[in-house]
């Protein structure tokens, strides 16, 4: 498996991913995470102009079987934290967002295999997830991040803030 920037061409593989994931989310008891279609395409079409998003492959033909958005902090949405601090707090750090795996790669390491990329490209990283995506914060503690408290998205939604340092 190999991680690349994801281009124009996988749009519409990233969008089904993205659909796969919110099936997911459902299933699993996680009911609002990404309603009303988000991250639809034009958050992806952006992320893909940024150079930002970022697809895993296991074939040849560089088909993606799952995606995140990777980016340098400040971040907007953890410029404050409520019930907790993050480590470091001066310190510049990378943030994951949009991070979702298709049906076939559930189980495989993929998940880690993100975390570990963006790790090495900056050893301070934040992260965030509904209270409610039990097999996502299992994940984000498996992989070493450690809860920091709760922050609010734009939308005034709450989120479970995370951090690996």
């Amino acid at each position: 498996m190999r991680i690349l920037h994801a281009t124009e061409a996988d749009a519409d593989r990233i969008f089904e991913i993205y659909n796969e994931a919110r099936a997911f989310m459902r299933e699993s008891g996680n009911l609002t995470q990404w309603s009303g279609g988000y991250p639809g395409r034009e958050v992806i079409e952006k992320d893909i102009a940024d150079g930002r998003l970022y697809k895993v492959c296991e074939d040849e033909d560089d088909a993606p079987i799952a995606v995140f958005y990777f980016g340098m902090g400040p971040d907007s949405t953890y410029a404050k934290i409520y019930e907790g601090e993050w480590l470091c707090p001066a310190r510049e750090y990378g943030v994951i967002h949009r991070i979702a795996l298709s049906r076939g790669a559930h189980g495989r390491g993929v998940g880690r295999m993100c975390f570990d990329y963006c790790f090495g490209i900056i050893p301070n990283i934040r992260i965030d997830t509904h209270r409610d995506n039990r097999p996502m914060r299992s994940s984000l503690t498996k992989a070493g991040f450690s809860e920091r408290g709760i922050i609010y998205l734009a939308s005034g939604d709450e989120r479970i803030a995370y951090q690996r340092v």
